[in-house]
């Protein structure tokens, strides 16, 4: 039988062990946590306030879409999405390595006719158009989320390192979330590249607090555009919504236009379906590449990211040439089967005689020879 000064010594270590594992816990959590007030970004004050409060998009404090619209349904009152979340049958994951293709060197062509892309998954890629390069909502971190030690993670590792990128003409953010705009790869774009930031009216609070130079921040408003280099770059409408904390909708979101003198593009950013895609087909298209949101869908948000299918009636409403999926692939957004969105796509631009292509990250398309869809995805799916 132990001594009472044994029991006593060892609930004393007990009670120290408990202490530290606590004080262990605390310190893992602030350490996750270090950069998460940097990461939430800025507010709207002063003049970007002020500018914000004259937009037709901005009134009782916040952004708003043209029509009505609900972030989340109240509808399927049977359906539990927390537990589908976590108990759910989907594959929401690739089963082997996503294969990876670094852009290989871009072909000889009148630089007058040259347009390619680049993606590099989810909704990053380059828009190279007549000598220049637009570079799209890039995101090269580990995680979407204000930290680097939770949040949702990659499936696949970039494809090409940030530090390879060559220069840049341009940068465009389409709206704020993390897996649209990262603070970490904003930053290293800001000491690497000399190209502005075009953005969304009250997106520059955020760059603003991570260090870009005001000279590089152009914020636009739906409609409004910007000169780069012998580039029209516009702003257009979307349907969506924006926020990095507990706040809504403090600033606003947008699709792009990309005109060259010769050539066009067009990037949805996220979006439900809705009919302002015929507007700006009518106003700017037709386009001679569309680059649209496929991924991240669900009947429970219906109204601000599209399903497949209404991504190629937007493709046709814009008057778009060739059909290039972004937002799939890399983060695991949603509660569909990873492979779905390009499976369902394929087969709707196939019974609508959409041109298309689908190329693994990294791997640079040509738009006036883009490579045949081979399915590729459905040998990791």
């Amino acid at each position: 039988m132990r001594a009472p000064a044994d029991r006593e010594l060892e609930r004393a270590l007990g009670g120290r062990l408990w202490r530290m594992t606590g004080l262990a816990a605390v310190a893992g959590l602030a350490w996750a946590a270090r950069d998460v007030p940097a990461a939430l970004g800025g507010r709207l004050t002063g003049a970007r306030a002020e500018r914000a409060a004259r937009s037709p998009q901005f009134r009782d404090g916040t952004f708003h879409n043209r029509a009505a619209t609900r972030t989340m349904t109240t509808g399927d009152p049977g359906r539990n999405l927390v537990w589908e979340l976590i108990f759910g049958k989907q594959r929401r994951r690739p089963t082997a390595p996503v294969p990876l293709l670094p852009p290989t060197p871009p072909p000889a062509t009148d630089v007058e006719r040259e347009l390619n892309i680049v993606w590099y998954g989810h909704a990053s890629a380059m828009i190279e158009i007549e000598g220049r390069k637009v570079l799209v909502d890039p995101v090269w971190s580990d995680r979407c989320s204000p930290s680097a030690a939770v949040g949702p993670r990659r499936l696949h590792q970039p494809p090409v390192p940030l530090a390879d990128l060559p220069p840049v003409d341009a940068i465009l953010i389409s709206h704020d979330h993390y897996d649209h705009l990262d603070m970490a790869t904003v930053q290293e774009l800001t000491r690497r590249q000399s190209a502005p930031f075009l953005v969304p009216l009250g997106v520059g609070a955020h760059l603003d607090r991570w260090g870009v130079p005001a000279e590089r921040i152009i914020e636009l408003d739906w409609s409004e555009r910007h000169q780069v280099g012998g580039l029209e770059i516009i702003a257009t409408a979307a349907q969506h919504f924006s926020g990095r904390g507990l706040r809504r909708d403090g600033t606003l979101w947008s699709s792009w236009v990309v005109a060259g003198a010769h050539r066009k593009v067009f990037y949805t950013g996220d979006s439900g379906y809705f009919d302002g895609y015929a507007e700006i087909g009518a106003e700017h298209g037709p386009f001679d590449v569309t680059l649209m949101q496929i991924g991240a869908y669900d009947r429970a948000w219906p109204a601000i990211h599209m399903f497949p299918e209404e991504a190629v009636s937007a493709h046709l409403d814009l008057r778009g040439g060739l059909f290039l999926p972004v937002h799939w692939a890399t983060f695991n957004l949603a509660l569909h089967d990873w492979s779905e969105p390009v499976d369902r796509l394929w087969a709707e631009a196939k019974a609508r005689d959409v041109r298309l292509a689908v190329p693994r990250p990294g791997e640079r398309v040509v738009v006036d020879d883009p490579p045949p869809v081979d399915g590729w995805w459905q040998a990791v799916a």
